[in-house]
């Protein structure tokens, strides 16, 4: 867990049930919350993930909420930038990619960052019964992109956006929220959200449980659905203390 007055974090990774390397990274920081998933089935999926983390992390700093946006911009492009670097040094890296989901925070606005089909949700008053579970970042998927897609044949269920150090079409989505006392912020790989229905993962969140508990159980209930890819999974609590005189 983190120790800043008023935010309590707790992050847990799983290799699942069927992989043998665990290609997910995650960063756990004061003002940065970040995961990326390595994409399985490429080159290297391990070393994507944890290059684009590495390069994520030197934007753990406070910044004016009205930069906000314009850093974690420049963070992700920096991620996607250490890969192109990387694959320039090491050729038969060719080919990895990584998706990343990131939250960075100042006062009471944070600004949430995605690139790929990792997701970000928050809930307002997780502790009130029946909340709603909001999904914030939208899957850069094909089939979320291309008009009527449902009477498209044979649409394939792929990325259509992710870092892999190419130049075009690599930027993120950027949304501004505004922090509450009692929101739950969950960041996390599609190893949760494609395996675990959207109503168990708001029944964990909405609790009283701390999030190293709450962490937990996402965990297990994503082995409980079969559990095939990486699990990554952060919960963050905001406070009081969290919002007051950090602007």
């Amino acid at each position: 867990m983190t120790s800043k007055p008023g935010v309590h974090a707790a992050s847990r990774t799983h290799v699942g049930l069927v992989r043998r390397r665990n290609e997910d990274s995650f960063y756990q920081g004061q003002w940065l919350y970040a995961v990326a998933d390595g994409l399985g089935g490429h080159v290297a999926g391990d070393i994507a993930s944890t290059t684009a983390i590495d390069a994520v992390k030197a934007y753990d700093r406070l910044v004016p909420a009205a930069d906000l946006a314009d850093v974690l911009g420049r963070a992700i492009n920096d991620a996607n930038d250490a890969l192109r670097q990387r694959i320039r040094q090491e050729p038969e890296l060719a080919g990895m990619g990584t998706t990343m989901v990131a939250a960075l925070w100042s006062g009471d606005t944070a600004v949430l960052a995605n690139v790929g089909d990792s997701r970000a949700y928050v809930m307002r008053d997780f502790r009130a019964a029946h909340s709603p579970l909001v999904r914030v970042s939208e899957d850069h998927i094909y089939r979320h992109l291309v008009s009527d897609a449902g009477d498209v044949p044979d649409l394939p269920e792929k990325l259509a956006r992710f870092l892999d150090g190419r130049t075009d079409g690599r930027s993120p989505d950027l949304t501004v929220l505004q922090l509450r006392p009692g929101d739950r912020l969950l960041l996390c790989s599609d190893g949760l959200s494609s395996y675990v229905p959207s109503d168990l993962i708001r029944s964990a969140l909405n609790s009283a449980d701390s999030p190293p508990h709450v962490a937990d159980a996402l965990i297990a209930a994503a082995l409980d659905q079969g559990g095939h890819d990486n699990i990554t999974v952060m919960v963050i609590d905001i406070a009081d203390q969290a919002l007051d005189g950090r602007r």
